[in-house]
Order: structure tokens, then sequence, then C-alpha cells
């Protein structure tokens, strides 16, 4: 179980949804050729709010997430998007669980 999560929401310049996603995609492709992640990154799309998006993923540890974000696979990617982009806000979350 990953104890470090990513959360990302992209609002994307409307129209701009399609090239967006495939962007998203190479950079998780990138991630998870590159890096070590400790799962599947996913995209999710708002039904209401059809621009904008939220990724999130699971990280082995915030070292692993320090590495990604300052990898040129990330930069690049980002730096790339810019053109697509409204706003991209980030956070880094611990995971709490359910407990017992």
């Amino acid at each position: 179980m990953a104890d470090v999560w990513t959360h990302g929401t992209w609002t994307v310049k409307p129209g701009r949804e399609d090239d967006f996603v495939r962007s998203w995609r190479e950079l998780a492709r990138r991630a998870t050729t590159d890096l070590d992640v400790a799962g599947r990154p996913t995209l999710l799309r708002d039904r209401e709010t059809p621009n904008v998006f939220v990724s999130f993923g699971p990280w082995p540890s915030i070292d692993d997430v320090n590495r990604f974000r300052s990898s040129p696979a990330f930069r690049e990617s980002v730096a790339g998007m810019e053109d697509l982009l409204e706003s991209f806000e980030v956070r880094t979350l611990d995971e709490v669980g359910l407990g017992g």
C-alpha cells in the first residue's frame, strides 16, 4: 500500500480537452516507465464542468514524488501543456486509511 499520493486539478482551456488528455496520458506513460510508482496514475473528468480534470496516484515514498516532480519527463510535459491550461494545482497527500 502506498503512503503518499499526489493529486492534481487541471483546468483546461475550453476546446483543448482532447489535446490535454493526450498530453496527460503521455506524462503518465513516461512516469510509469521511468520512475517507481506504486500504482496506476488515474485521470478523471468532471461531468458538470468538462474542462476540469483531476489526476491522482499512489507513490512508495515522498522521495519518489520529489524525483518525479524534478524529472525532465514531468517538467517537459507540464511545460508542453501550458498553452492548454487555464490553471494547474498540485497537492501531496499522506494516506490515513481506515484504521482499526
